[in-house]
């Protein structure tokens, strides 16, 4: 009896230990904010930009604390392939990314940066535009398959895009109020049909007003993180602030109209950059600061044409050739700041090739996880360039692929860039060109030499064309890109 008392005695005493251990853990991992925006384009900002003419105050802010990237790629030029590459680490080529309108995009059981964090002690919460899809059954019954059946705790949200009806939001896995109302069709003259206040006409909530979308996840966001403070949760935070802005509609509420000199998308750029301002502050006066790595990066390119370039003076992707949908690199090359104070070097700027899919990996090293086997296939551990541990002359990951929107593909090995056919393959005009008898049947671009992708070199560089395609197949062919 008395061996039996010493052994509980010494196994309670050893939970203990064991649970204080892994709560000063927990404690010591960084609180995680991804905030992602949505059809920003990579010379939108100052800190990108010096000839932007949009203020943005807030997001040079992280810039100026930071680490700011100068060569980081969405994993797709559009919306949910973009969102995909980054939840899950692997490539949106790999998964029916087309079929999030009727049901889950990501698998169940899938390993996504939510779960990965979640299981190593997180309090994870969602803000914003999902876009990967629920298994739908009725917007009045539950709605499965989305963000807290995928990792995270809490889910605030809307289904798509502020222009993609049903308009409603959703708690968790229900819509809070079912779209039982219906919204006309609208657009903005003096601007392309797809630009300026468009949105399609379809059902929408009674308590949902698209131009209060935006400040409402403010809110919410800010309310997530003065809840971790007040609660003083021993978990550290990863929330992740997906804004749907600046996409469209456009809709800049009165304080910030022309507040900027690059019309009305300008004008809700501006808002945005506010309503991040917001976010920033509320860290701040939770005491968060110093304790969390932030990010920010926008999911693919912007809309916006040469008219519109020429017509107000702003390069919304800085010189870079082409915008959202593109296999060029205005559709997927991506303003990308990270920061993380005492950590990061403030001010720093990286050249490295990165991807959103790169995440998964870098969160596990952040927490000291290792990646099961078969999560995160594309994802590349990019902490090293983060510390400053990684020579900027060697690479942190191996080829980079992303896909446009009409089929094309584009592979990323070094300075050298293939695409796999003619024309812009995404909304850029022409979008796709047929090869004349004889001539190139794709392009390639030596971005170090040729950044806009002015000359393209397929002719004259035949055996750097067969080295990519031959990469490229490989890659297609294999289910992992990762070590």
């Amino acid at each position: 009896m008395l061996y039996f008392r010493k052994t509980t005695i010494l196994l309670s005493l050893s939970f203990i230990i064991t649970l204080q251990d892994s709560l000063q853990a927990a404690q010591e991992k960084p609180n995680i904010v991804y905030i992602m925006v949505d059809d920003m384009g990579y010379g939108d900002t100052g800190c990108y930009n010096p000839k932007s003419k949009i203020p943005t105050p807030n997001i040079d802010s992280l810039a100026n604390a930071g680490m700011r990237f100068t060569d980081a790629h969405s994993p797709g030029a559009l919306c949910h392939p973009s969102r995909y590459g980054l939840l899950t680490g692997q490539h949106p080529f790999r998964a029916n990314v087309e079929s999030w309108r009727t049901r889950a995009v990501i698998r169940n059981g899938q390993t996504t940066i939510a779960s990965l964090l979640q299981s190593n002690g997180y309090r994870t919460a969602m803000v914003g535009k999902w876009h990967l899809g629920f298994d739908e059954n009725g917007y009045e019954n539950p709605l499965p398959g989305g963000p807290v059946d995928r990792g995270f705790d809490s889910f605030f949200g809307i289904r798509a895009s502020t222009d993609i009806p049903p308009y409603f939001y959703i708690r968790d896995d229900h819509a809070v109020v079912p779209p039982s109302d219906s919204i006309e069709a609208n657009k903005s003259e003096g601007w392309s049909p797809i630009q300026g206040a468009f949105w399609r006409a379809g059902g929408i909530a009674p308590d949902l007003k698209l131009k209060d979308v935006l400040p409402r996840f403010t809110d919410e966001a800010i309310t997530v993180i003065e809840d971790h403070a007040e609660t003083k949760n021993k978990k550290p935070l990863m929330l992740y602030l997906a804004y749907p802005a600046p996409h469209t509609p456009w809709l800049p509420s009165n304080k910030f109209r022309s507040s900027s000199k690059a019309g009305m998308y300008g004008d809700f750029l501006v808002m945005m950059d506010a309503m991040i301002g917001r976010v920033l502050e509320a860290l701040d006066k939770a005491g968060m600061n110093d304790d969390t790595l932030l990010f920010f990066t926008s999911d693919n390119g912007p809309v916006w044409y040469d008219t519109d370039v020429q017509r107000l003076d702003h390069d919304s992707v800085g010189g870079l050739r082409g915008m959202k949908a593109d296999a060029w690199e205005g559709g997927h090359r991506m303003p990308f700041i990270v920061r993380w104070p005492g950590k990061i070097q403030a001010g720093s700027v990286s050249g490295q090739t990165i991807c959103f899919t790169d995440m998964l990996a870098t969160f596990a090293a952040v927490v000291d996880a290792e990646l099961p086997p078969d999560a995160g296939p594309d994802s590349f551990d990019i902490l090293p360039v983060l510390l400053g541990k990684q020579p900027e002359s060697k690479a942190i990951r191996g080829p980079l692929v992303i896909p446009a929107r009409r089929g094309m593909m584009s592979i990323r090995s070094g300075h050298w860039k293939l695409i796999t056919g003619l024309g812009s393959g995404g909304f850029s005009k022409p979008a796709q060109i047929k090869p004349t008898p004889g001539g190139p049947k794709g392009q390639l671009y030596h971005l170090g030499n040729d950044l806009a992708e002015t000359r393209n070199l397929y002719a004259e560089k035949p055996e750097t064309v067969k080295s990519l395609q031959s990469k490229l197949a490989q890659i297609l062919k294999q289910t992992k890109t990762r070590p």
